[in-house]
This record gives C-alpha cells, structure tokens and sequence, in this order.
C-alpha cells in the first residue's frame, strides 16, 4: 500500500513492428534489464510493465508490447494482448526503424485505432535520443484528468465517517484500496475522518450531533456517511432520524471513474430481466472467492430480490480481459467499483456494454436499490 495504485498512474506503452528496437529503448527508458533484447524475431511474447515516476507528469506504468506484424497462430494471439494494452493506454510510443516504410499500412491502422481511443502518440525513431523523448513525455498535459473521489460532496473543514465492515472477505493487517483513497482525499481538503463498523456507526452519530450542534438544533457542518455498498441496509437504520447524506465506496467510484447515469439507467433495467437471461459480473481485479463473496453471493443474491425472484444465469469475469463480442446471451452486466481499474478502462467497458446494447450498473447502485435505496441523485447521494 505504499505504492502509487497501477489505477491511478499514466499507462504509457511503446509499439511497433518486430525487432524496431521497442525493447532495447524501454530499457534504456526505465535504466533496468526490464526486456529481453534479441534479433531474432518475436522476442518479446507477452507485455512486460515496470512502474516508474516521470516528473512532472507522475507515477507511470511503462510497458513493452509485442510487435504488431507477428505472424502465425502464436503470434496472433501476442498481437491480441499487444491491443489490449492499446485499450488501457494513455500515451503511446510508436518505435520504428527505415526499414519498417514497408508494413507503413500497419502504423496507419495503429494512429486510427489510437485516435478512436483518444490515445497520445508519439514518435520515436531508432537513434532519437532517449531523454529527449522523456522530456516531451513529460511535457503532455492529458485533458481527461481524473476528479477527486469528493469532488462537489466535501469542502475544507468538512466531516466523513467510513463505514468499514470487517468479515471474512476483509484481508488481514489492513483496509481495501477504496478506504484507503476516500481517507487520503480527506487529508488532501484539510477535512476529517472517523472510520468505524456498522455496529458502532449509531454511537459515532450521536457523538457527531452533540459536538456540531449549535442553539437552535442547527447543525454546524454536514457529514457524509460512506459505507461498503455490502452494508447498506445496517447503514441505513442507523443514519435515519440524523441530518447526513449517504453514499457508498462503489457509488463514489461510479462518479470518478465511471458513468453515473449509465448506471442509472441499468439499474432500472433489472425489471426487465426474465427467467434465463444471462448476467455478466465482472470484476476488475482477480481474487480468491470466500463463503460470501459479494461477486458470487450478494450480488446475485439482490438480483433474485429486484427481479421478483427470475431464475437468472450468472457467467463471471475478472481481472485485465472484458469483452461482450462473444457474449450475445448477455442481459445484463453488473461490474465492480473498479478501484483497481484507470478512468479509461472503466469508460471503455461501459463503451462495451452501451455498444452491444447491453444495459449495465455497478455493485455499489446495484445493492443500494435491493435495499429500498434507489433514489441516488445525479452526484451520488443516497437519499435514505
């Protein structure tokens, strides 16, 4: 956890064809042995990534690719992982030689495949001078910054209470990522935050209403309440009769990174669900599933709720691969928080799902509406 999260660093990879050199230059770029350096072709199969800091652009994800024109059933499939990486990237570098003018048909597809994706595209020929390019790396203003996880919710001197539910799923020593990054955003706006379980939330209202309380019964400041999307039914007998707003890890997370409205939308869509229908969860992160897994337990256990008990199928994906091209069953896609996951991967999935006109909503609006919670207004508050 001391670590910048891969989330929340610029993913920068380099391309081009085989043998241009791609691998000699991410090593010198990083300083390390990071890639093995051949002239036989096709050397590098799968990407190869290395976190490293650009000032002043931040913490970065470097990563070699494969090259674009390999050939052969083997190498179709390096091609295949060579574009997924282009599916997450934020910039990237197309390394060549004089005598790559020849395959100039395959740079074309690479520059409209980036320009579709809004991806930055740099040029680097062998011989450039390595710190040159770092400098104009550095120099790249990306225009679709990430907003904090409280924008519009929490100014200076304001007040959060995390909701940390502690079960079996909670790994050892420590909290998950999205509790951590609510924290640090508080620290960051010189506002407060008091972590504590459901079970102790009622005694830390009290504590919070006698402390703000001016005459009159007005309160000083306003407290938002985020809880785990897993205890929102505790959390909601607990907040009632207390002047605060609600939210949820998930939900803050659909608000960063996602499409709020998009998940709105299908939320709504669960009615329309029948028996049979296939719902896709997918997960962006791969862990090992427990007795109560939110993904394989809760989740379709407030899917039974919502649709009147329909008998639904459920299919699973985790981890870097999401793709509906060959999932025409599906009716519904319900997806993580997506803390593990950049800004432009979430959007690219929700593209995914819009394009294959598949409705799709996250865990966090997902568990709110299958505990009466369904009123979430356009800046994720949960009116309770």
């Amino acid at each position: 956890m001391n670590e910048t999260p891969q989330a929340n660093r610029v993913r920068i990879a380099f391309f081009g064809l085989r043998n241009a050199g791609k691998s000699t230059l991410v090593n010198a770029f990083t300083g390390q042995d990071l890639a093995i350096v051949s002239d036989t072709p096709g050397t590098t199969t799968d990407p190869v990534s290395k976190a490293m800091e650009i000032l002043p652009l931040g913490p970065c994800l470097i990563t070699d690719t494969a090259g674009l024109d390999d050939e052969g059933e083997l190498g179709e499939l390096r091609v295949k992982k060579t574009l997924g990486v282009l599916e997450v990237a934020d910039i990237a570098i197309w390394v060549e030689t004089p005598h790559d003018a020849d395959r100039a048909d395959l740079r074309e597809l690479f520059l409209g495949e980036c320009r579709r994706r809004n991806v930055v595209v740099l040029d680097y020929r062998r011989g450039d001078s390595v710190d040159e390019l770092k400098r104009k790396i550095a120099d790249i203003k990306l225009v679709d910054a990430v907003p904090g996880l409280l924008d519009g919710l929490i100014e200076k001197g304001g007040h959060v209470i995390c909701v940390c539910p502690i079960d079996e799923s909670a790994p050892k020593g420590r909290i998950i990522l999205p509790q951590v990054q609510l924290i640090r955003d508080c620290l960051d706006r010189h506002a407060t935050s008091v972590v504590c379980q459901p079970a102790e939330l009622e005694e830390e209202l009290k504590v919070e209403s006698a402390k703000f309380k001016v005459e009159g019964g007005t309160v000083r400041r306003k407290t938002l309440v985020v809880t785990d999307s897993q205890a929102f039914g505790e959390v909601r007998r607990a907040v009632e009769g207390h002047d605060v707003r609600l939210t949820s890890f998930s939900i803050l997370f659909a608000r960063q990174k996602g499409d709020l409205a998009e998940f709105l939308k299908g939320v709504a869509a669960v009615n329309n669900l029948k028996d049979g229908d296939t719902v896709l969860i997918a997960e962006g992160c791969t862990h090992h599933r427990q007795c109560n897994d939110i993904g394989a337990v809760k989740i379709p256990k407030a899917l039974a709720k919502l649709s009147g008990g329909k008998k639904l199928n459920f299919v699973f994906s985790s981890g870097a691969t999401f793709s509906l091209r060959e999932r025409a069953d599906v009716a519904l896609v319900v997806h993580c928080g997506g803390c593990m996951l950049t800004r432009r991967e979430v959007l690219r999935r929700i593209d995914c799902a819009k394009e294959a006109g598949v409705p799709i909503v996250n865990y966090g609006i997902l568990l709110a509406a299958a505990n009466g919670l369904s009123d979430v207004s356009e800046i994720g508050i949960v009116h309770a």
